[in-house]
């Protein structure tokens, strides 16, 4: 009985320590996107799109960061009028922990799958009520809960994509850029 006692504290530890060492590379792989995007690392050797989250006391956004490295983004790597994931691998997840108004649309506390329709003078934002889905094989526009229009805006060079969230008194401002472009949006309290 006391080695089977033994045997567990092992392994609570190993567990515990190797959690601490998944802290730490998540940590080291933060510090390296963003010391691409602030132009610090000049080449962006990192493969794959690793997985990001940004969060505020209300909204929890979880997402896939690939890297421009020297390709065509936009109308390009992401075409121009076609749905896109605005992530890699699989569908940007935006969860609100309280209802919210977006474009004079309230909707519910809950996760929903995030997509865009790139254009090359405005872009569609698109939240939809499947959250989990793989790329946007699994989309279905009778599944929006809500469509409306932006902008893009001209930005400093961005290597990988990166959402962001910024609290203002009533509301919240989403953006995500990439590339030379960024669009953004309010994110009411209702």
């Amino acid at each position: 009985m006391k080695s089977i006692y033994i045997i567990n504290l092992l392994l609570m530890t190993m567990s515990i320590s190797a959690q601490d060492h998944t802290h730490e590379i998540d940590s080291k792989l933060l510090d390296y996107i963003q010391n691409v995007n602030q132009g610090t690392i000049q080449k962006d050797t990192l493969k794959g799109s690793p997985k990001r989250e940004v969060s505020t006391a209300n909204i929890h956004i979880t997402y896939s960061s690939p890297g421009v490295k020297g390709r065509t983004i936009w109308g390009g790597l992401v075409a121009f009028d076609q749905v896109w994931v605005t992530g890699a691998h699989r569908a940007t997840i935006v969860e609100f922990e309280q209802p919210v108004r977006i474009e004079g649309k309230m909707l519910e506390a809950g996760k929903y799958g995030f997509f865009t329709i790139p254009g090359k003078e405005e872009w569609v934002i698109i939240f939809n009520s499947r959250w989990d889905q793989h790329l946007a094989d699994d989309y279905r526009a009778s599944e929006d809960i809500l469509r409306f229009k932006v902008h893009p805006q001209p930005q400093e060079f961005i290597g990988r994509l990166t959402y962001s969230l910024q609290e203002e008194s009533n509301a919240t401002l989403m953006s995500v850029s990439w590339d030379k472009l960024k669009v953004e949006f309010k994110i009411e309290k209702p």
